[in-house]
């Protein structure tokens, strides 16, 4: 027998009556037992697009869903309880504090275990946060870090290249050797980098465009 619950036009469904088998990814680490979320089972032939119309509304599910690849059948993804959410109301979803020191800089938080990253302004009031994917087996350098280098929407990398030229990094943000935080459109709810930061792309932008100051700004990298 299941338990159901209801979502806009979504049938959301218990997860704990869900086979053992299925694998949702980060989502269900944050819809079980929850008073933000409810889980639901994706079905067969539906999409982001399909179960999310409006534009806004599906970016802010794939990023509390910390993917930006296509679901697929029997995916459990988070839905947010509250269906009306906007830029502001986006920032009570973070898993950082509304608040932290920073000494009176800039700062920049990402989060290994928690799959996100958070945008801290020169007060320690977070101002954006998101999601991230970092590298296989804790690849991922930690500690904290001042970003050196950034390049724009063609940044590519040179340490894994591809056929026809290294592999896009848009809006690449160095803070450690080759490390960086940079745009990608496999950002897939778990770690798979060969070690950078992926984010989604349009995160990616505005911290390379509004946020980050080479030579100032700091990441701090934690598992």
């Amino acid at each position: 027998m299941k338990a159901i619950l209801t979502f806009g036009t979504l049938t959301v469904i218990s997860l704990s009556l869900f086979s053992p088998i299925i694998h949702a990814e980060y989502a269900k680490t944050i819809c079980t037992n929850s008073e933000l979320y409810d889980c639901y089972k994706v079905k067969k032939g539906e999409t982001w697009e399909s179960m999310f119309p409006d534009p806004e509304n599906r970016s802010f599910v794939k990023k509390i869903n910390r993917m930006n690849i296509q679901v697929r059948p029997g995916l459990i993804i988070a839905v947010p309880k509250d269906k009306s959410i906007d830029s502001v109301e986006f920032l009570k979803y973070s898993p950082f504090p509304q608040n932290t020191a920073t000494n009176g800089e800039e700062l920049i938080k990402v989060d290994l275990s928690d799959l996100a990253w958070a945008a801290y302004d020169s007060d320690g009031t977070l101002v954006k946060w998101g999601p991230i994917s970092g590298g296989k087996s804790s690849s991922t350098i930690t500690g904290t870090f001042t970003f050196y280098r950034k390049q724009g929407n063609g940044c590519v990398s040179s340490k894994y290249p591809i056929p026809r030229g290294g592999a896009p990094m848009p809006y690449c943000m160095h803070f450690k050797g080759p490390y960086a935080m940079h745009g990608s459109p496999t950002v897939p709810g778990f770690h798979a980098s060969h070690g950078c930061v992926r984010l989604f792309t349009d995160d990616a932008k505005w911290l390379n465009e509004n946020f980050v100051d080479t030579g100032s700004t700091k990441v701090r990298v934690q598992k």
